[in-house]
């Protein structure tokens, strides 16, 4: 996809994205053998549920139709979120992220895992795991010091003692 037409795409689409309380994050366009396929990838600070996919893939088709910008080829039309694995790129993906697990590449090379816990102008405020029994450690991490950053998936986080402890009263007041 060219830049003037990835340029033209988004200037078209994400007025109609963002009426619908959403933010645009990526669109492409790829070609899956005969066919065009259109992505556009919308997010929100609260996430965004099936019901509102719908309702701007709705919005997005019909102003595509209207206007002709994808020409007379057909294409279809996938309008989804970003993945569990995400890329952070901007300021709004870090705050997202709060309490998530991060994979860092750091401009001065290595990388670093580590949680989010807070995240300002300058940087993030992270949660380093403790190796073999060591406590965990916090750590500032300035957007400079950033060279690319991606969410990890966990499938089982560990409790931490304060979680542990409510949940065990929950659980012996319903007894």
């Amino acid at each position: 996809m060219s830049t003037t037409q990835s340029e033209r795409l988004r200037e078209l689409l994400e007025p109609l994205v963002t009426s619908q309380g959403l933010d645009l994050e990526e669109i492409a366009v790829d070609s899956v053998g005969r066919k065009r396929v259109l992505r556009v990838v919308v997010d929100s600070d609260t996430g965004a549920d099936l019901d509102a996919i719908a309702d701007v893939s709705r919005a997005l088709s019909a102003k595509l139709d209207e206007t002709n910008a994808m020409g007379d080829a057909a294409y279809d039309l996938e309008v989804g979120t970003p993945g569990a694995e995400r890329l952070l790129t901007e300021h709004r993906h870090f705050v997202r992220a709060t309490d998530r697990l991060v994979k860092f590449q750091l401009t001065e090379g290595g990388e670093l895992v580590a949680r989010i816990l807070n995240v300002d102008d300058e940087g993030l405020e992270l949660e380093v795991p403790g190796v073999k029994g060591r406590k965990a450690t916090t750590r500032r991490l300035g957007f400079p010091e950033i060279a690319k950053a991606r969410v990890q998936v966990e499938f089982s986080r560990k409790e931490d003692k304060a979680d542990k402890a409510e949940k065990d009263m929950k659980e012996e007041e319903e007894a």
